[in-house]
């Protein structure tokens, strides 16, 4: 409830389209929404993650924000925290049917949020595991690993990049922000 509390000035003023992130057979178009936050994110990123009062999380509770006005339509996203040790899982779930609700087929994807402290490959990998770890505790076969990189210094040709990997089974999705 806090994040969501944190986030709700974000969310409100984030401007929405309506259905655009939809795929056939009412799936969410995950890859679409994160294209569409990381081209936000490099607009608007800094500007709106200055505005947290805790600057470290500030990229999470803006994706957070970002996603939670799609997911209200219809879905939830489940936080769990892992204070202490730079991470934030989200699982996002979405009823593929609106009569049965979540009584019926659910999508459900997990989105690893890291922000960069180590080296890219370093955080990467151990992202990856993460989110494997995550996948497998839900049962799902659809995950991603957004990193945020915070260095000043860097450009955003290099910071933005999508990428697939592989950990064990699972295919994963890696978006550089």
């Amino acid at each position: 409830m806090i994040p969501r509390t944190l986030t709700w000035t974000t969310q409100v003023l984030i401007p929405q389209e309506t259905a655009w992130y939809l795929k056939e057979g009412r799936r969410l178009d995950l890859p679409k929404l994160l294209d569409a936050f990381q081209q936000f994110f490099r607009e608007h990123g800094e500007n709106w993650a200055n505005r947290f009062d805790y600057k470290e999380v500030g990229p999470q509770l803006l994706m957070q924000a970002f996603l939670q006005r799609i997911v209200n339509s219809g879905g939830r996203i489940d936080r769990e925290y892992g204070l202490g040790r730079r991470r934030t899982d989200l699982l996002v779930q979405w009823p593929l049917n609106e009569t049965q609700g979540f009584h019926g087929p659910v999508q459900r994807a997990v989105i690893e949020l890291k922000i960069l402290h180590k080296s890219l490959e370093a955080t990467i990998e151990e992202g990856l595991a993460q989110t494997a770890d995550y996948m497998d505790r839900v049962g799902t076969d659809e995950g991603y690993l957004v990193v945020f990189d915070r260095t000043p210094e860097v450009s955003w040709e290099k910071r933005i990049f999508i990428r697939q990997e592989r950990h064990g089974e699972h295919r994963i999705e890696v978006w550089g922000m």
